[in-house]
């Protein structure tokens, strides 16, 4: 499962599309796909608290 996070957070990094696009693609909830991506960036360091 944490391996289809990545590719999919990379996916909206490198795809151009919105995060509800990507999600409806994969068959994921928008509202799980935003919390993958924030996690995600908060990860690498990006966004500040509560982005």
């Amino acid at each position: 499962m944490a391996e289809f996070k990545r590719d999919a957070v990379a996916l909206v990094d490198c795809s151009g599309k919105t995060v509800t696009e990507v999600a409806r693609e994969l068959g994921v909830s928008p509202e799980s796909l935003r919390s993958w991506y924030r996690q995600a960036r908060a990860d690498r360091g990006e966004g500040g608290p509560g982005n």
